[in-house]
């Protein structure tokens, strides 16, 4: 046994699992599901109600968790009472002081050292025990085997399962069921302070016998609670559609016997085998891998595959065992990662860790551990109930100040001031917000968005930042060949076109993407989804061969050896026959080579340029061709270089001479065959990188132009993530030359700045505190080699400087993150069941562009619930103020009960809540984000508010004044006043709409507009409505004079409008203020 072994063995012996949510008591999972098949071509196939216990697959079970014991490692979960006993049973109380102690200080502890360190000791703190892929990378497949009583080739014994499911339990991870029917709907009442200061007003209104207020409040909260709750439901089964329950299984011996199991069913020292395509059903140490290469892009965001093998990993700083230090994620080449992608080959391996104490069980758990956040609108709604809570307990009270003074009965004061308190508040207010909400996800839905929650569509417009994923979410997550290099041409092909022109290909260029498709292990033809399957390098050079309309050579070629690709070599060859004839004859066996440039062009003696012309490669041509291929490298793309000699791969030392009929002299006398494999023919090489996806660079130039910053996330390295950052238009390095001066020392930021990286890595971020962070972030856009905590602690240091941050992602890695920004977005069809879990909006088909028009809807609606609260507000505010004025001077009320309750419906009804359904604005996107801290109603919003308010009142007194003959009210002088009221509050509904809205373009504004015109018409004129609004029919002077002054109205407001348009040019966004 090795030195590594010994020592991992020994730690492994007194070994602690993370602690495993014990789930209620429920049938496994592969209770839900039938046919299984000991091959692949029967999955396994769900029962009719499988859907409702599982989350997008298998791997997530909805059942209710609960904790077997009070540990500080439950996510901060407080025990139950069962629980709680347990624990007494067995340690007694003492232990259970014990353990409340231990929690307290666990939590209190870091939360107050967090301050002061660094991200890389905050890591070190939230996860002190190494995984067991860190443990068993270091040992021997071997050891692994013999610790958990394995086989290889029997697998574990059936008698070990039921005691390892115990003390593990099932491969699977515990989501919360879906709330039943009456939660959400007490939850939509208990979460809003709103609608519980309505459902107040409701109940005072009642008791104070004003029957017309509470029934009118009862019906605007009870269209809240449905509206919402039927759009949510719509959002919901829109996912279940998008997300077709994806049963996860996987083929393992047991006793010696193949099985085909789901994998939730799989425990720590099963035998597991998979081979390309499948997806790896728990952490494995592989035992045996034949050319295995894994896409582990979910879990570490690096587009390349890893190619596996079985071989003990060494240490990280290969210092001494005492001190010695696990290898990174991505460099664990013996491990397979649960839920990452076999892309070529096939292995084996046994199950070292399952559910939660996988590392995409870490990574769960750290989702788990992350609070949802309320929106931005939400919490501006909490503040404003707030302020209307302030403000009707301040009209209550000056109203019965009033009373006091005129020696008038408090208790009738008091009855009008509650009166009053509650007309003042807005409760078509939640409506038009749900209403309009509603229709934005709506919207959504049609540009391919699906909005799980009403409130997420409009955080969306308030956003500042947006953290990007880089693979699969700006770009293809996919290799793309977009270049072609022979010693004489370069061809360049643009991603975003499917089909090129294939007319005016030469023969190197042609031979050369031959040999690319010859040299290759994909698949021979296309999976059900259009696709080849396979390493992504050989994937994409046969995908090229498509686009140029090119027909795969595979299938006139016999392979008869291979030489595969490994670190050592840098190169893959293989050797075969044509079955067409050739222009060296019919049967002559070619041997065809590809690898990297150094690797290929030190085996090259001659270049190609035609079947009859091989010139000879001199040292000049030899320096050209690796200058344009350091070229290419340098902008981020991988360089894939293609030669081809006779013979087999076996004996290619003995061949002939291909330039020439003479014999090939070998470069020594050694009898290494690779020393002597240096004839070959040189034809070219393809350069290929992992494409933006179409319309992100238009996007992200857009977002930009709005003033929100774009920031890319990758776990991929330096060099490529700034070739890729180039590429999209982000702006890179704002303001990181004046701050790099924070942190110095070797690597720091001082000296990417200085050299014009303007990039942070993960190592960087380790290095630094949040306060130094918080710093940096500002004037940085990419971000490399970074794990979820970073991403967390990039999006932490985001919000600690009042930015209001979105995060779209689509891998594992990517959900902590997720759900830690103010909005999560992940994509539909390339998305993991933990993202799509952790996001609040997911993109139907994966198209990043679709951000900018939610981003505009958001803003919109924003917007159009600030005009709604102008117009509702003025509104309230003229009826008190004419109300007030008339008690204090002891005036007859210019209004009856009927005419303000008709004024009411007018403040909370169409009029009002066709301000909501304003257009978008066009220059909405030009306009910067809001600040996280600015209130609903702004300083100019207020402006507004007094500007309508003083229009209806001045307007109403100078009629009630013009039409009073004398101390006594009659019907003629309450009509002049009621209608001269209602006219001037449909002008301000007109003119609240949106400042670059023109009259008829909201057509629904102007359509209840007239409507309530037409019927204010008919409370005067028509009889019947005479006697209920206590009205008479108004004289031709009367009504003239009425229209002229609601004209006026109008022309004041259009003046308003137009200073305020004036001053938003010349500000460039919003007035004062507003940002």
């Amino acid at each position: 046994m090795s030195s590594s072994s010994s020592y991992g063995l020994s730690h492994l012996s007194g070994r602690t699992t993370l602690p495993y949510a014990q789930r209620s008591p429920s049938p496994p999972a592969s209770a839900y599901f039938s046919n299984f098949g000991p091959d692949h071509d029967h999955d396994p196939e769900p029962t009719p109600d499988a859907d409702s216990h599982f989350a997008y697959s298998t791997t997530l079970r909805r059942h209710q968790q609960h904790s077997e014991s009070f540990s500080p490692n439950t996510s901060g979960s407080f025990p139950t009472l069962g629980s709680l006993s347990s624990v007494v049973s067995v340690e007694g109380t003492s232990g259970l002081w014990k353990r409340a102690v231990g929690f307290v200080k666990s939590r209190l502890g870091l939360q107050e050292q967090d301050l002061e360190n660094g991200y890389a000791d905050t890591a070190r703190k939230d996860s002190p025990q190494e995984t067991s892929s860190g443990k068993f990378a270091h040992i021997s497949a071997e050891d692994t085997l013999s610790h958990f009583q394995s086989s290889p080739t029997n697998g574990l014994p059936s008698s070990h399962v039921p005691a390892l499911r115990e003390e593990y339990g099932y491969n699977e991870f515990s989501v919360s069921a879906p709330e039943p029917v009456l939660i959400k709907f007490a939850k939509t009442v208990y979460e809003s302070p709103l609608i519980l200061l309505l459902c107040g007003s409701a109940l005072v209104s009642a008791l104070m016998g004003n029957i017309d207020d509470a029934v009118s409040i009862t019906v605007a909260v009870l269209i809240v609670l449905t509206v919402g709750f039927v759009q949510e439901r719509r959002s919901e089964k829109s996912l279940e559609a998008l997300n077709k329950l994806v049963p996860h299984h996987c083929h393992l011996i047991r006793d010696g016997q193949a099985l085909h199991v789901l994998a939730n069913e799989l425990v720590p020292g099963d035998i597991v085998t998979f081979t390309t395509g499948d997806r790896i059903p728990a952490d494995v140490r592989l035992v045996s891998a034949v050319d295995l290469e894994i896409d582990e892009s979910s879990l570490t965001g690096e587009t390349t595959s890893r190619r596996k093998d079985a071989e003990t990993c060494m240490h990280a700083n290969g210092g001494a065992i005492g001190a010695a230090e696990a290898a990174a994620l991505a460099e664990r080449t013996c491990i397979a990662y649960m839920g990452t992608l076999v892309k070529n080959g096939r292995g084996s391996g046994v199950v070292i860790a399952t559910g939660k104490d996988t590392e995409f069980g870490v990574i769960f758990s750290m989702m788990e551990d992350v609070e949802e956040r309320r929106t931005p609108l939400q919490l501006k709604m909490d503040e404003l109930a707030k302020q209307l809570s302030i403000l009707s307990f301040g009209v209550i009270g000056i109203i019965c100040v009033i009373g006091v003074l005129q020696r008038r009965p408090w208790l009738e004061m008091f009855t009008i001031g509650v009166s009053l308190a509650v007309a003042a508040i807005p409760e078509g207010l939640p409506i038009v917000t749900t209403v309009t909400l509603a229709l934005g996800v709506l919207r959504m839905s049609r540009h391919k968005a699906i909005v799980k929650k009403l409130h997420s569509v409009e955080a969306l417009g308030s956003v500042s930042v947006i953290c990007s994923d880089k693979t699969g979410t700006l770009t293809k997550n996919e290799q793309t060949v977009t270049e072609l290099y022979t010693v004489d041409e370069a061809v360049h092909l643009d991603p975003a076109t499917q089909v090129h022109s294939a007319g005016r290909i030469t023969p190197a260029v042609r031979k050369a993407l031959e040999i690319g498709a010859l040299c290759n292990n994909a698949s021979l033809s296309r999976n059900e989804e259009g696709v080849y399957v396979g390493q992504s390098t050989d994937v994409a050079l046969l995908n090229v061969l498509s686009s140029l309309s090119l027909d795969d050579p595979r299938k006139n070629f016999t392979r008869l050896s291979e030489k595969p690709f490994n670190s050592e070599i840098k190169y893959m060859a293989v050797s075969g026959t044509h079955s067409g004839p050739t222009v060296n004859g019919p049967s002559q066996e070619m041997h065809y080579i590809k690898g990297s440039i150094d690797a290929i062009l030190d085996r090259c003696k001659f270049y190609y340029v035609s079947d009859s012309s091989t010139p000879g490669l001199d040292s000049h041509t030899r320096s050209i061709i690796l200058q344009k291929a350091q070229n290419t490298a340098s902008r981020g793309l991988r360089v894939i270089a293609m030669a081809y000699g006779y013979g087999s791969v076996d004996s290619y030392g003995k061949l002939p001479s291909l330039a020439s009929s003479g014999p090939v002299p070998s470069r020594s006398a050694s009898p290494n065959l690779d020393q002597q494999k240096s004839n070959l023919v040189f034809v070219g090489f393809q350069a290929m990188f992992d494409p933006p996806r179409k319309g992100v660079s238009d996007a992200i130039g857009l977002l930009q132009k709005a003033g929100v910053q774009v920031v890319m996330i990758t776990g991929d390295a330096e060099q490529t993530a700034l070739a890729i950052a180039k590429d999209l238009g982000l702006i890179v390095g704002r303001g990181v030359h004046a701050s790099s001066q924070s942190i110095s020392g070797p690597g720091s930021l001082s000296a990417v700045a200085g050299s014009g990286s303007y990039c942070l890595t993960g190592q960087m971020i380790d290095r630094m505190s949040k306060g130094q962070l918080k710093e940096m972030v500002g004037g940085v856009s990419v971000f490399a080699r970074t794990t979820p905590r970073h991403k967390m602690a990039i999006v932490e240091a985001f919000h600690s400087r009042g930015a209001v941050v979105a995060m779209t992602g689509d891998g594992v890695n990517d959900a902590p993150a997720l759900k830690m920004a103010d909005i999560g977005v992940s994509m539909g069809k390339s998305g993991t069941d933990v993202a799509k879990e952790a996001a609040d909006m997911i993109l139907v088909d994966d198209n990043f562009s679709t951000i900018l028009p939610a981003i505009e809807e958001g803003k919109s609606i924003f917007h159009n619930i600030q005009n709604f609260l102008v117009f509702q507000l003025s509104t309230a505010a003229a009826a008190l103020a004419m109300i007030t004025l008339s008690t204090m001077f002891g005036l007859s009320n210019p209004l009856n009960a009927m005419q303000i309750l008709f004024i009411n419906i007018l403040m909370d009804g169409p009029p009002s809540q066709s301000l909501g359904v304003d257009p978008v604005d066009p220059i909405v996107m030009r306009r910067p984000p809001r600040r996280k801290d600015e209130p609903i109603i702004s300083k100019r919003l207020l402006y507004r508010v007094l500007f309508s308010a003083s229009m209806i009142v001045i307007g109403t007194l100078y009629i009630y004044a013009y039409a009073l003959s004398d101390d006594h009210m009659t019907k003629r002088e309450q009509s002049m006043t009621f209608t001269s009221f209602v006219f001037l509050d449909l002008i301000s509904a007109i003119q609240n709409r949106g400042l670059s809205c023109s009259i008829t373009a909201n057509r629904m504004l102007l359509t209840t507009v007239s409507i309530s015109f037409l019927s204010q018409l008919a409370l005067i004129y028509v009889p019947f409505m005479q006697s209920i609004f206590q009205t008479e029919a108004l004289g031709s002077s009367d009504m003239t004079t009425l229209l002229c002054l609601a004209g006026l109205s109008f022309g004041l407001h259009e003046a308003r409008r137009r200073w305020e348009r004036k001053i938003e040019r010349e500000m460039g966004g919003w007035p004062g203020e507003m940002v």
